[in-house]
């Protein structure tokens, strides 16, 4: 049964949680490496007999340029990305992935003033031709220059044991096209990355695609950024048609260029889909892409070991939790076969959450321990804080209070020498000592706790994100509500709504809220807000694909009654047998919460007559 909501008789719980540790789930690092190539440079030869006779060069775009000109880019997901549980950075899922797809850190391809000069001139006259001859020997030297990076000569095996076929040469293009497309690109990616201008940004994207016509990498790229800069101005379905439209360009076994592209395209596009809550949509991405990958790097590779986890993430957030815990199971089997640690004790603490989301508290506690221990050996203090919180839950999970208390007390302690006594996170450890000491008895050095912790979120230090305030207030509603004070609970979670409602991406924690607000307003006897709270949970959860899910069967549930003491009876049995038919398949006939429906479902049948 989902946290928050009762089912015949509306019992207080605890607030549907999620904390930034567990909701916010982001997942990748370096999924593919790639292969050193050398791109064929074509000459292009104009009649010298004709007006405007010029010659120029048109450089076969590596993979390394096409993905130098994204790796900057901020990515469909860019301002409410869910951290990868290995990384304790800002970064975005995407730009993690493209960078690190193309092998690390790889030397940017200028576009030189001379080209931009180049693109003028030829509109203007043709008599200045030799300029465009020196843009052709600098572009020539730069390609020579990436195209056999000695850093990269012994991954050559690593992605494909075929080589790259390097006999078929790029259609001719006219040579005005072809400086002014990596130009025109460029000039976009530096003003996504800045900020400054994205409507100018997607123009010039746009442009740059129009001068590619034949040169399939080159269109996929254009693509990517496309879509790129549609999500950062928030217009996700423009987004998608572009992507949709980018994975079906690459042929995976043309080449090792064609392969990434696509993994890349399929990764972005679950991305786009899970910002707008469509995570049915965006789990089948993501697994497309997984298999595009074991298809170019095999069943062992750390990289496939890196999207195992982000697929679990994805599932987390999904709530299910058996596909969550089954490619967990893959990561740490790959990083452990690897012998890497740090991403061994990510996976770790992943499946401690899995667990611990399934009633397997002493299951989780083993995994958390072990993540603990390896992250303390390897020097990764600041992880081992949240690692430390994750403890203290699951000891306070199976009441044991005073190993949680010594474990939110490490913590704390960590943290405030780490983040300073202000930040969040500090506020985080605070109300779960609020709550331990409610439960304890501890009223005085409860209330001490969860005001400190509510001071920290109402006035944040600047730089933090909205969404981890939104989170501290739910968490102290939490603490008011079971202290039975339901009307600053509410007026808690009003102020986490109004954040959540203007950050994309999130449905599936603003549906948790208004259901449990639902709740709230029932025990209130406000049955008319609770019903009106309830609609709008069930309405995203049906959205976000979560209409399978348990929760969405005890939502239902609770909707149902709510309907029952709004005397809209017919209502009330179609939330009923609704409910009824999801949590059989979710839970079994014998579930309690599923005997709870037939309960109800019986009564409201009684209640008219049948």
């Amino acid at each position: 049964m989902m946290p928050g909501l009762a089912m015949d008789e509306v019992v207080e719980d605890k607030v549907f949680d999620e904390t930034p540790e567990k909701a916010n789930l982001l997942k990748n690092k370096e999924n593919l490496e790639l292969t050193e190539s050398t791109k064929d440079v074509a000459a292009i030869d104009t009649n010298p007999g004709g007006a405007g006779a010029s010659s120029g060069a048109v450089v076969e775009p590596s993979i390394e340029e096409l993905y130098d000109n994204v790796c900057d880019m901020q990515s469909s997901d860019q301002s409410v990305s869910r951290l990868s549980y290995g990384s304790d950075g800002e970064e975005s899922r995407i730009d993690s992935e493209l960078r690190h797809l193309v092998g690390g850190e790889m030397k940017e391809v200028e576009i030189l003033k001379e080209t931009e000069e180049v693109s003028n001139k030829h509109e203007e006259e043709s008599s200045k031709s030799h300029s465009v001859k020196a843009s052709k020997s600098r572009l020539e030297s730069e390609a020579s220059s990436i195209s056999s990076p000695k850093s990269k000569t012994h991954k050559k095996s690593n992605l494909l044991s075929k080589k790259t076929n390097k006999k078929s040469r790029k259609p001719v293009v006219d040579d005005k096209d072809a400086d002014r497309g990596p130009y025109l690109l460029k000039q976009a990616r530096d003003l996504m990355s800045s900020g400054s201008n994205p409507r100018k940004a997607l123009d010039l994207a746009l442009q740059a695609a129009s001068c590619y016509k034949n040169s399939s990498l080159d269109i996929v790229m254009c693509k990517h950024v496309t879509a790129a800069i549609y999500c950062s101005l928030g217009q996700y379905n423009e987004a998608i048609p572009i992507l949709e439209q980018s994975i079906e360009i690459p042929v995976v076994n043309e080449s090792q260029d064609h392969a990434l592209a696509k993994f890349s395209g399929l990764m972005q596009l679950g991305d786009t889909y899970s910002m707008l809550g469509q995570l049915e949509h965006s789990l089948k991405c993501y697994t497309l892409g997984l298999e595009v990958q074991r298809e170019v790097l095999g069943d062992s590779d750390p990289r496939i070991g890196e999207t195992c986890r982000y697929l679990s993430e994805a599932y987390v957030q999904a709530l299910d939790f058996n596909k969550a815990e089954s490619f967990c199971k893959m990561a740490i089997e790959i990083h452990l076969q690897n012998g890497l640690q740090a991403e061994e004790a990510a996976d770790r603490r992943l499946m401690g959450l899995i667990y611990e989301s399934k009633g397997d508290h002493e299951g989780a506690l083993e995994h958390l321990v072990l993540a603990s221990m390896t992250m303390v050996a390897i020097g990764q203090e600041t992880e081992v804080s949240f690692v430390d919180l994750s403890i203290g839950d699951t000891y306070l999970s199976l009441s044991k209070y005073d190993e949680a208390i010594f474990a939110y007390q490490k913590a704390l302690a960590s943290l405030k020498s780490s983040k300073g006594e202000n930040h969040p996170s500090v506020a985080s450890v605070i109300a779960r000592l609020a709550d331990l000491c409610y439960k304890t008895g501890k009223f005085k050095e409860s209330k001490t706790y969860y005001e400190n912790a509510l001071h920290i979120y109402e006035n944040p230090v600047s730089g933090i994100p909205l969404e981890e305030i939104a989170c501290g207030f739910t968490n102290i509603a939490a603490i008011y509500e079971s202290m039975d004070d339901i009307d600053q609970a509410l007026e808690l979670l009003h102020k986490a709504l109004k954040i959540y409602n203007d950050v994309p991406g999130q449905q599936s924690t603003v549906a948790g809220i208004e259901a449990q607000m639902g709740v709230m307003y029932y025990v209130l006897g406000k049955y008319s807000e609770s019903y009106d709270s309830f609609k709008n949970a069930i309405f995203k959860l049906r959205v976000s694909s979560e209409k399978k899910s348990g929760f969405f069967g005890v939502a239902l549930n609770q909707m149902g009654l709510a309907c029952v003491q709004r005397y809209a009876i017919n209502e009330a049995i179609e939330c009923f047998e609704e409910a009824r038919v999801v949590l059989e398949g979710e839970y079994g006939t014998y579930h309690h919460d599923t005997l709870a429906v037939y309960s109800n479902l019986a009564g409201t049948y009684d209640a008219v007559g049948s």
